[in-house]
């Protein structure tokens, strides 16, 4: 952050990074507080400095740190930095590329990886990594930032992808993604076992109005309506091995609809799934699950399967993924202990 009394000398133009508008049922909270629970990466110090030059507003008003949001304030944050919206750099990033024609590729995303460019992530993205191995990618009708994209996965998602390489497949694919025919289906570790042991969830999902940083079960018309099937594999007492097979691929589906269940997926921080959810309170039990969560860092998600109607040959194509290795190395672990217990 520059300091405020060298920005006063010299005329300074300021971008809207965001704009926040409260809800109507909020509580008096500081301002610092609440924008660290809505802009990702935000640490206290961050908001402050920020408030101090002046670059937040609250009703086109400067405030300060310890002002306390009302409903309907609306906050906007500027900084003197343009956000990134069109320029994408490639990068030489090393591509898993399951299969690949003249039409489309099929990639295997490690996780970790973020899809394509946005807020806090302009580089290390799988789109980055198309830029730079692929030429002339055909650009999707909702911005010319997911370039070959047509679907995407959580970056903390493991798994399979397909990228479009001509405008015909863009638009072949992207109508099956519509239409809902796309065959996807997802290898999840979720605390507790589901009851009944196979089912379907169906509601409507869209931002929690408390924090919008994640997704919720919403009243029927106040999200995009979402269902998913789900079927567990293999029950391991405290956690168990699910198959879920999406018909719609809302942002975070899974994710919610399990924690939905009361079963967050084993290690989720964003849905409750960090902490011990099942099993008794012993250290040593507590050390097992640490040493888990140490292993796999991340949610226990894994897109496994992807089938789709190839665009310009109308062949059904499938493709599976194996469990990746630290997936795979709690899974084992957790066998060994209901096993052993």
């Amino acid at each position: 952050m520059q300091d405020k009394s060298f920005i006063e000398e010299e005329e300074l133009d300021l971008y809207e990074h965001h704009k926040i508008v409260v809800d109507k049922g909020q509580k008096p909270l500081r301002i610092d507080k609440y924008l660290m629970e809505r802009l990702a990466n935000a640490t206290r110090t961050k908001i402050q400095n920020a408030i101090h030059a002046e670059f937040v507003k609250v009703n086109d008003k400067t405030i300060k740190p310890n002002y306390k949001v009302r409903p309907l304030d609306v906050i906007t944050v500027c900084l003197p930095e343009p956000p990134r919206t069109d320029e994408i750099l490639p990068e030489n990033l090393p591509l898993d590329i399951v299969y690949e024609d003249d039409d489309l590729l099929v990639i295997n995303k490690p996780a970790g990886m973020v899809v394509h460019p946005a807020y806090q992530n302009w580089s290390g993205t799988l789109v980055n990594a198309l830029m730079y191995h692929f030429e002339n990618l055909p650009t999707s009708q909702n911005g010319s930032m997911r370039p070959g994209l047509v679907h995407r996965i959580d970056k903390d998602t493991s798994g399979l992808l397909v990228v479009a390489k001509t405008e015909l497949a863009m638009t072949f694919l992207a109508k099956q993604f519509y239409d809902h025919t796309i065959e996807r289906k997802y290898y999840a570790l979720v605390w507790g076992v589901p009851n009944p042991p196979q089912g379907t969830v169906a509601n409507y999902i869209g931002r929690s109005p408390k924090d919008r940083r994640v997704m919720t079960v919403l009243e029927e018309g106040e999200g995009k309506y979402a269902v998913t099937h789900y079927k567990v594999i293999e029950d391991l007492r405290y956690v168990s091995l699910i198959e879920c097979r999406l018909e719609t691929g809302r942002t975070h589906q899974i994710r919610v609809h399990m924690q939905h269940l009361g079963h967050p997926l084993f290690n989720d921080a964003a849905y409750g799934g960090d902490k011990i959810l099942r099993g008794t309170s012993f250290s040593k039990y507590k050390q097992f699950v640490e040493n888990c969560f140490s292993l796999l860092p991340r949610q226990a998600l894994h897109a496994a399967s992807l089938g789709f109607v190839h665009p310009r040959t109308k062949e059904k194509l499938y493709f599976e993924q194996a469990l990746p290795e630290d997936m795979q190395a709690v899974l084992d672990k957790w066998r060994r202990y209901v096993q052993y217990e």
